[in-house]
């Protein structure tokens, strides 16, 4: 891990209606009527990461979209869909299938002050502009001391959960959280996919933007206006800021992206066997919140990490690490892992074996040396 941030989540975290409903409130104070209700409808994960790439784009003339397939189709999951045709085809464009010559321009556009958002359309699609991705986009600004900054966003669709093959389900975020350089954000809900999108175009650090695919079609109910209200005022972000998704007092559950919804649903049927568990939903893995995590963790006294990724030299080995060196006097049982297994994605049918599962996580909670 190249960062640390040491800013607990604040009162932004709140429901993203609150802003709406003030500003609401307001308005229909001064014209003497009843204050409106904010319309939350339900939105879609890609929804929201599509509105933030069009905010992106009419807030800055220097954002620029590109990659495999995501102009007149509007990507394969369908995240650019209508850009180019409101924005052209200078805006949002096609490039051929060739990952590393797509890094590649994209390092040139932002040493030249444009800040291009890349796609790499399936995570394993991305190994081949890996070099382009650790030599450059990590190195050019301590390479140039500083002179040069790079504001990019490389978006990589990522992890299992959707029936796919090996080179469409991996998680690759451990290769990048290692190099230095880079900074790593996942996004866990339709809210801060919207939020974390805008805050890693805005950055002039580069930022490998993992979506986790099988949340693409998950919907809350949110109000995109105040969304992109909060984010305007800058009273939402989350860079460097873990969230407690779920309070609890027992033991901690600590998850990122894809995990974070199994973690929800275990911590829920732990509940209903009397036991309390706290999600932390780590948001950014570079930076990292070491505070938040920690705090919950000494808090609890137990603390369970839940990650799709293989668990050998991982993210999830990297979280346990920092818990133990920093939470050790606090502990009543070491920190436990559950994660994806030590092998190659597998066959469709049988990624359900793979994959991190609430009777995993009990089990594992199970395990954190309880005193009857």
């Amino acid at each position: 891990m190249s960062q640390t941030a040491t800013t607990p989540a604040t009162t932004a975290d709140v429901p993203v209606a609150a802003a709406a409903a003030r500003q609401a409130s307001s308005r229909a104070g001064n014209a003497g009527i009843p204050a409106a209700k904010p319309d939350l409808g339900p939105v879609t994960f890609a929804k929201a990461l599509n509105t933030a790439l069009a905010d992106a784009l009419e807030a800055d003339p220097a954002v620029v979209l590109f990659g495999e397939d995501i102009g007149t189709l509007g990507g394969v999951f369908r995240i650019t869909d209508g850009l180019t045709a409101r924005f052209g085809r200078n805006r949002c464009f096609d490039t051929p299938l060739a990952e590393s010559g797509i890094v590649g321009m994209a390092v040139g556009m932002a040493m030249n002050g444009m800040r291009p958002v890349i796609e790499m359309q399936f995570d394993a699609f991305a190994y081949p502009a890996f070099e382009q991705i650790a030599s450059h986009v990590a190195k050019m600004h301590n390479r140039s001391r500083g002179k040069l900054k790079m504001p990019m966003v490389i978006r990589v669709p990522y992890a299992g959960g959707i029936g796919g093959v090996e080179h469409h389900c991996d998680s690759s975020e451990s290769y990048y959280a290692h190099t230095p350089g880079l900074k790593v954000f996942v996004p866990a809900t339709v809210a801060d996919g919207y939020r974390m999108l805008r805050e890693a175009i805005d950055s002039d650090d580069p930022v490998m933007f993992m979506e986790p695919k099988k949340l693409y079609f998950s919907k809350e109910k949110v109000d995109l206006e105040a969304l992109r209200a909060e984010y305007e005022a800058g009273t939402s972000r989350t860079e460097g800021r873990a969230l407690v998704a779920r309070p609890g007092t027992d033991a901690t559950l600590i998850a990122y992206g894809p995990s974070v919804p199994v973690a929800l649903a275990a911590a829920e049927a732990a509940a209903a066997e009397g036991r309390s568990l706290e999600v932390v939903d780590v948001r950014t893995i570079v930076p990292f919140d070491d505070e938040t995590v920690c705090a919950s963790v000494r808090k609890t006294g137990r603390a369970v990490v839940v990650a799709e990724t293989p668990g050998f030299a991982s993210v999830a080995s990297e979280i346990v690490a920092r818990v133990q060196e920093r939470c050790f006097h606090s502990l009543a049982a070491p920190v436990l892992r559950v994660t994806g297994f030590d092998v190659p994605f597998p066959a469709p049918k049988l990624e359900h074996y793979f994959l991190p599962s609430v009777d995993r996580i009990l089990d594992a909670v199970d395990d954190l040396q309880w005193e009857d």
